[in-house]
This record gives structure tokens, sequence and C-alpha cells, in this order.
């Protein structure tokens, strides 16, 4: 048949007229599809069956317009009804088809997209499809059912484990725990969490626990449109918990068609331990560990030696080991003398264990910053860690107000602070501490802005109401600034919230008051940890400038860097810059070099 008869024969036998109305239908459909059937939570899977249904039915429908032919005796192979002797009369009704599902393809097609992007009426911004990221996701504290209560650890574990694994596919944005605990399992205001949280999507779930039984129950919901787009339940052996939670973690990253590299895949399946008594000891310990305060973190510790004892090969153990240890100083639970070098023997055992550990580099660039005042290596630690898991927001935080403020790289410091809150935005501390290198950076409005943000999360973090007072004291408010240190002394028995109160009384006159306040500090000094910066800062304030060095030597010899690295960008410290013994002791723990080329980069 030459080319041109068989072009001819397809407009005859009405080939081109089905092709055109199977197309506008086709479309109709999947803008029917698409458009509608999430309203009514119909899956995404009957939608992508319904395009490959048209799609398959294309081909066959050109082949039923060429074999048979619609006739007012019925449908009749194309080779009978052209023997029939009685003339054909043109049919129309194909062109009604075409232009009536044209008008309605194109109605719902723009009336999706509009629906989509009209704004609210009623004054309120809401979370749209376009202002958040498809792919996010907040896990939000699972349920426990067991009949003990004390298996709330258990649950909150499990929790843990699948937002773990999530957090290690690069393609997808993971809320971190501290953020998504404010909320309860199963809320009502899903699309007000979406907004707050800054995510498209949210797991909710339960655990139910009884001696070597365990039963998981998840669903994935959309959380702007309540569209449920996945669920299960998950009936297993307590040894089967790590696949259960690897196979939840696989299956939420192909909803959200998150891409997954070969490193993530392992990563996800990766099993941390065979025992699972050495496993929920480490629940236990991460449990008391996000508590964070001197005596949680020792029950922590405790219970991080027993998972050891248990499994001597348990990286993870070993890196919540070092997290302990790392913030003993911090919540003056312990001297950095008595806690670093178990830190430091902890990270290390980790990393032999596992290379791959996101939480043990990041304990390691801790204690490289910290306390080693190895600023280069520190950052190379914290990098390795963002590499390893791009959404633990601990790395972020640690990298940008440890090594990058100490060598005052402001830009990159409050970018990766910024970084850190977007990905645990109800954190108080990471709230509080990008106040802090705003203030470190002399940008006073933007630090009271960020730590009243902090404030806002938890009134009665003793932190933020002293990181206010220090914004206060800098910007000439010192009456303010007393008034907030003397909260954060009354909501916490911190030395060096006791401290702060004390200098700014003897700034303001009251040089009775802040004698008191180093007696009392000299004193309890007897008997725990109250740090050599919290005595230099009395001594500043009295006018005592060569005791104030003395004591800021004695931190830099007792290993508490994480006090001093600031030293060269702390405000606090003005008064000392261009005394001799304070510019030698900024040059061990900054050097000069490091830290001009590193604000000439910017």
């Amino acid at each position: 048949m030459r080319i041109d008869n068989f072009f001819a024969e397809l407009r005859r036998r009405n080939v081109y007229k089905v092709a055109v109305a199977y197309a506008i239908v086709g479309w109709l459909l999947v803008q029917v599809a698409t458009q509608v059937f999430p309203f009514f939570e119909i899956p995404n899977w009957a939608v992508r069956l319904i395009v490959l249904l048209i799609v398959i039915g294309f081909p066959i429908a050109l082949v039923i317009a060429w074999a048979f032919e619609l006739t007012p005796e019925g449908l009749k192979r194309t080779e009978v009804a052209d023997a029939a002797p009685a003339p054909r009369s043109p049919h129309r009704a194909w062109i009604y088809v075409v232009v009536i599902g044209g008008f309605l393809s194109i109605g719902l097609f723009f009336l999706g997209r509009y629906t989509v992007s009209k704004p609210p009426t009623d004054g309120q911004p809401r979370a749209t499809a376009g202002s958040l990221p498809a792919k996010s996701i907040a896990v939000l504290p699972f349920d426990n059912l067991s009949e003990e209560k004390g298996n709330a650890f258990f649950a909150e574990g499990v929790q843990d484990e699948i937002l773990t694994r999530l957090a290690k596919v690069a393609d997808l944005k993971v809320i971190s725990r501290t953020s998504t605990q404010h909320f309860k399992s199963a809320p009502d205001n899903l699309p007000q969490i979406a907004k707050q949280l800054g995510v498209m999507n949210i797991l909710e779930g339960s655990v139910q626990k009884a001696n070597d039984q365990v039963r998981v129950n998840v669903q994935l919901i959309n959380a702007l449109t309540d569209a449920h787009l996945w669920a299960e339940t998950y009936d297993r052996k307590l040894t089967d918990i790590f696949a259960v939670e690897s196979e939840i973690s696989k299956t939420i990253a192909d909803t959200l068609q998150a891409k997954l590299t070969g490193s993530e895949k392992i990563s996800i399946a990766k099993v941390p331990t065979a025992n699972t008594e050495a496993y929920e000891l480490y629940l236990k310990g991460r449990f008391f560990w996000n508590k964070r305060t001197g005596a949680d973190l020792k029950r922590a510790i405790d219970y991080f030696n027993q998972a050891i004892a248990k499994d001597p090969n348990y990286a993870l153990a070993y890196a919540g080991l070092a997290d302990s240890y790392t913030l003993l100083s911090v919540f003056g639970a312990a001297s950095p003398q008595d806690s670093i070098p178990q830190a430091r023997v902890a990270a290390k055992k980790a990393l032999e264990l596992d290379n791959t550990l996101a939480e043990a580099h990041a304990s390691s660039g801790r204690i490289l910053s910290g306390y080693d005042y190895d600023f280069e290596r520190a950052i190379a630690e914290f990098e390795r860690a963002i590499q390893l898991n791009p959404n633990y927001a601990t790395s972020y935080h640690w990298i940008s107000n440890g090594p990058l403020t100490a060598r005052g790289e402001f830009d990159r410091a409050i970018t990766e602070g910024k970084r850190a809150v977007e990905l645990d935005p109800l954190s108080m501390i990471d709230n509080a501490d990008l106040g802090q290198i705003y203030f470190y950076a002399r940008r006073y409005d933007e630090a009271i802005s960020q730590v009243g943000k902090a404030i806002e999360i938890d009134p009665h973090s003793y932190l933020a109401h002293y990181y206010l007072g220090q914004i206060y004291q800098l910007q000439g408010h010192l009456t303010e600034a007393i008034a907030e240190y003397q909260k954060a002394v009354e909501l916490d028995d911190d030395p060096q919230a006791l401290a702060f109160l004390g200098q700014a009384q003897a700034r303001i006159g009251q040089h009775d008051k802040a004698q008191k306040i180093l007696s009392r500090m000299t004193e309890e000094a007897k008997s725990r940890y109250v740090s050599a910066y919290s005595f230099a800062l009395m001594f500043i304030a009295l006018g005592d400038k060569e005791r104030a060095i003395d004591a800021l030597e004695r931190a830099y010899r007792e290993g508490a860097a994480n006090d001093i690295i600031t030293i060269r960008v702390d405000p606090m410290l003005e008064d000392l810059r261009g005394q001799p013994r304070f510019e030698a002791l900024a040059e061990k723990i900054v050097p000069a070099s490091q830290f001009r080329s590193a604000t000439a980069s910017k």
C-alpha cells in the first residue's frame, strides 16, 4: 500500500477522529484523577494506574478504529460495513465529544492550578504546596500502647530510629526529634503543625510491646490535604524491629519519591546491634540524654555503659557515651578535666567501630573545637558529619557556634545556625545559640529577636534569659539586663548565670551585692565545678583586670575551651583587649593569622 493511500485509509476509517477524541477524553480523565482524587483521600497509586491504563489503551483504541466501524446496526468489521449498499450518513458525534471533553479538561486544569495558589480569604497565612518542600517530613511521637507504661522509652526509640534512618537521605528534609516532641502523636491541627515545622508530610504511629512481640502501626499523611498516603501494621518479634524500621523508612522515601544513593540504602538497612537488650539500654540512654540536665546525663552514661557491656561492638552506644561526657561540663555536672578524656575515648572507639556515624564525627568535632582549639580539624569533622547525615541539626549547630564563630566567620556561622533552626525549629538551644552568634557579631537587634524566639519556645530557659541580659547590657540597658539575669538565677543554680548577675550589679555601682556573689561563687567552687570564665567576668566588672586574666589563663590550663574559644569576639571581654597577657592568651587560642584570614575571606 502506498503511503498516501495509507493515510487516506486512516482518514476513511475514522482513525484520526478516534485518536483526537481519545486524547481529549484521556486528558480529561487524568485531570479528574489528579485534581479530584486527593480530596477523597484516594491513594496516589490509583492516579498512576489510571494514567498507565490510558497510555496502554491508546494503541488498542486505534486498532479497534481501524478494524471496526460503528453503524446503525451496531459495531461491525470495516470490510462488512463497506460492503453494505446503504449510504452512510456522516457522524458528527465525535466532534461533540472532543469539544465537550476539551472544555472540561481545560476547566479542571485551571481550577486545580488556581485553587492551589489562591491566597487565603480569612487574612491568615497558610502553608501551600508551593511554600513547603514536597520531600519533607516530620515524625511525630509514637503512642505507647503497651500495658507497661515504662515502655514509653521503647516507643520513643522506634520513632527516633525511623527518623534517624530518614535523616540520612539527602533528598529529604527531616525535622529533628527535639522539635517534633512538642506535639502529641495524633494531633488534630496537622496543617498548622506542618507550617510550624516547615514540612509537607507527617508520620504518625504507635507501638505495642509484650515480651518479645512488637506491633508497630504507622500512617503517612499529607498534612495540607489530610490525605493518607500510606499506612501499614507490622506484627513482628523484637529481634526483627530493625528490619521493620528499615522497611518503614524505605517505603516512606519511595512514597515521597526521594532519590536514594547506594550508600543511603545501605545506611537505612544497617542493623546497629544484634543484641536486643543492648538496644533497649541504648534507647534508655538516649531518652535521658535528650533531657539535657546534669543528673539525666549521668543516668544516660550509666545506660550507655550497660549497653556496651551487653555488646562491646555497639558503635552507637559509644557515640551516645561521647555525647553525654561532652555535655557534662556544659551543664555544670563535671569539670572538663573529669569528663572530656572519657568523651575523647568514647568518640574514638565509636569511629573505629563505624566511621560512617554522623553522631560520632559531630562529637569528635565538638571535642576538637571546644576543648582542643583545633578548629581546622573540627570543621572537617562537622562537615563529614553533615555529609553522612544532611539532616542532623546538631552538626550545623555545633559548627556554627563553635569554630566558625571563634574565628570570626560570622556570615557562614549564621548560615549554618539558620540551617540548624530550619531542621529543628522548636529547639530552644538552637534558636538561643543562633541569637548568641548575632550577639558576638554585634548585631544586637537580630540577637534580641532570635533569643526572643527561644524564650517563646521555653520561657523557663535560664540560658535564654541570661543571653538576653547580655544583649541588653551591651546596648547600655543595665537595669533590663539585671532583670533578665535575676530570672536566669531564679530558674537554675548554674554559677555562670550568677556571675552574669554579679558583674552587672558591679557595673551599676552595687559593689556590695557583687562582692557577696563573688564570695558565694568562691565557696561553691570548693564542692562543685565553677568555671574560671565566670570568675573572670566578676573580676573585669570589679576593675581587677590582672585577676581576670589569671582566671582566663586558668580556664585555658583546665581545658575549658568551651568557655573561651570566643575570646577574640566575646563582647564581655572587651575591657581586656590591648592587655599584653590577654593578647598572648588570645593568640594561643585563636592565632591572629587564622582569625584575620577568616574575616578577610568573607
